[in-house]
């Protein structure tokens, strides 16, 4: 009998004893939950960059998760200055091209990170029409209009706004772009948000509004090299683009008006292949556009949910893949690099050290009745996103 009882007090102790060691675990869980859920995992920080040739203070922002990637983005053109993911030792590297001073970035430059607008991409002879008026726009692509002109949305300081909210981090551009800045017609009102997630996303909103019917096309133009080493070439990147169909160009690289099946070409990436693969290939296209600089018509049945396109490079293990619900999308192969352009350390970025991924509608639509429209009427509202994913393939 007192072997029972002394058995049963030796159960009780020991439920007793389970019991605390379960509470103390469930309030040390509880209290790391509560610790982690008042933590911001993604962060903004800001500091003073420059002053323009003008006198204007330009800002940069940096925002930054837990996972190694940081995003830094100036008030001067919202331009993406630097952009550090992780490799697949877990080393974070840039991966974007970029200057090191603010004084670089307003001389000419191919539009290193900036944002870009009112029209991305090529308008024929910088004329378009709007109910019977034609628009002259400033030439700066002899003999056409590019990216909205010489001092286009890439060439302005924007007013940023900071947005939290624990795992991510918003930074929200506005700018007004006047009536018949650069010969576009309206009062538009231009709101850019890029916004940071914790699995290493950067998703970028483009909004705009306008009092007078007008033309957009706004998108981001930085330049990619996954390997984080920009004096190695893209051409061992690997590329996939989700497109059927191609937008081929006249000699001044403005669409002939007709889609073409990238079927048998050197434009056909619907599976994975090396970009340097056929980019000296023997084509019309590719010699008019002395390698890769054409928008691609995009297979996109679930917008902003297909990926649309996809870049990988096998020796850092970088993967990078995009969404979109834009119809196109513009691969630019960094052909008119020329080794004159300073990195950040003190060398150049020679021919074919950056590749650009431009989401967008297709160049000249303004002029082209079959391309889909991009005018914008008072009371409409232009919205459009493009994500931006990063993550490491071993």
């Amino acid at each position: 009998m007192n072997v029972l009882k002394r058995s049963l007090f030796i159960l009780s102790m020991l439920g007793i004893a389970i019991v605390s060691v379960q509470c103390k675990g469930d309030k040390k869980a509880d209290t790391e939950k509560v610790a982690t859920e008042g933590k911001d995992l993604v962060t903004i920080e800001k500091s003073e960059y420059g002053k323009t040739a003008k006198g204007e203070n330009v800002e940069s922002y940096k925002l930054k998760n837990q996972n190694g990637m940081e995003v830094d983005i100036i008030t001067f053109g919202g331009r993406i200055t630097d952009l550090k993911v992780p490799n697949k030792e877990g080393v974070s590297e840039n991966v974007v091209i970029g200057f090191s001073s603010l004084a670089q970035y307003e001389k000419e430059n191919p539009f290193f990170g900036a944002l870009i607008g009112r029209y991305g991409n090529r308008i024929a002879k910088g004329k378009f029409s709007l109910d019977g008026k034609e628009y002259q726009l400033a030439i700066n692509n002899a003999p056409n209009a590019l990216h909205g002109g010489p001092q286009g949305l890439f060439n302005v300081v924007w007013k940023a706004d900071e947005v939290k909210s624990g795992d991510t981090a918003s930074l929200k551009l506005s700018y007004l772009s006047k009536d018949m800045e650069e010969g576009y017609p309206g009062n538009l009102k231009v709101f850019v948000t890029y916004t940071l997630t914790n699995d290493n996303q950067l998703e970028v909103l483009y909004e705009a509004t306008t009092d007078k019917k007008t033309v957009v096309n706004l998108t981001q133009h930085s330049y990619f090299n996954l390997s984080g080493d920009f004096t190695k070439t893209i051409l061992d990147h690997e590329l996939t683009l989700n497109a059927d169909k191609l937008v081929p160009v006249d000699a001044t690289l403005i669409p002939t008006g007709k889609l073409e099946d990238v079927a048998g070409t050197p434009f056909d990436f619907r599976t994975p292949k090396l970009i340097g693969k056929d980019i000296n290939a023997k084509n019309d296209q590719l010699e008019k556009g002395k390698g890769y600089d054409h928008c691609w018509v995009l297979n996109n049945p679930e917008k902003g949910k297909t990926i649309i396109a996809k870049v990988y490079h096998a020796a850092s293990g970088r993967v990078l893949e995009m969404t979109t619900d834009e119809p196109g999308i513009q691969f630019y192969s960094g052909n008119f690099l020329d080794g004159t352009l300073p990195t950040r350390d003190g060398k150049t970025y020679a021919h074919r050290t950056g590749l650009c991924l431009e989401t967008e509608h297709y160049p000249d639509s303004p002029n082209q009745k079959n391309f889909p429209t991009t005018v914008l009427n008072p009371g409409e509202n232009y919205k459009t996103k493009t994500t931006f994913k990063f993550s490491v393939k071993k």
